[in-house]
């Protein structure tokens, strides 16, 4: 059976997790790794079990977590990523829940073209619906990670807070 996983530590790693790295789940412990993808290459590439010479001392638990990926580990399980959620297509959900019609279109425009998040979160901001727009988007990112919990038979703790330094 797989360890329980707190749904801040899965939400959270939609956050932490960048192009330079990827996030993945340890079944066993039910904590988040975060682990460089040049790690995760580097472990590839490697053509035995050692730690390379070059790899520095903080890297060496992230580089054991990256060769035990590599190596296909079924204890490691990759998290979505926030492309995986799609946030514009919550922004546009957002919208549709706005009554006023003048402040609806006015985030409706500033979600076209480039920069549309950076627009739509100034647009919100400037009407005083910020707050409202993170308290949606939470809400929407933790039945995400919910549902995908579920898909992935993965118990998880909804009561506030996190397993691991943080």
């Amino acid at each position: 059976m797989n360890a329980v996983v707190k749904l801040m530590d899965l939400t959270d790693s939609l956050e932490m997790a960048s192009e330079e790295s990827s996030a993945y789940l340890d079944l066993q412990t039910g904590t988040v790794v975060i682990v460089q993808n040049y790690l995760l290459r580097r472990a590839e590439n490697a053509k035995d079990d050692t730690i390379p010479d070059n790899t520095l001392d903080w890297e060496e638990d992230e580089y054991a977590a990256a060769r035990a990926i590599d190596a296909a580990d079924k204890r490691y399980l990759a998290l979505p990523d926030k492309f995986d959620f799609h946030e514009y297509h919550h922004m546009e959900r957002f919208i549709g829940t706005i009554a006023d019609d003048r402040t609806a279109d006015q985030l409706w425009r500033a979600i076209k073209g480039k920069g549309a998040f950076r627009h739509f979160k100034d647009t919100a901001h400037r009407l005083g619906l910020i707050d409202d727009w993170y308290r949606y988007r939470d809400e929407a990112l933790k039945k995400f990670m919910l549902g995908w919990a579920e898909v992935n038979n993965v118990p998880v703790d909804k009561t506030p807070g996190r397993t691991g330094p943080g």
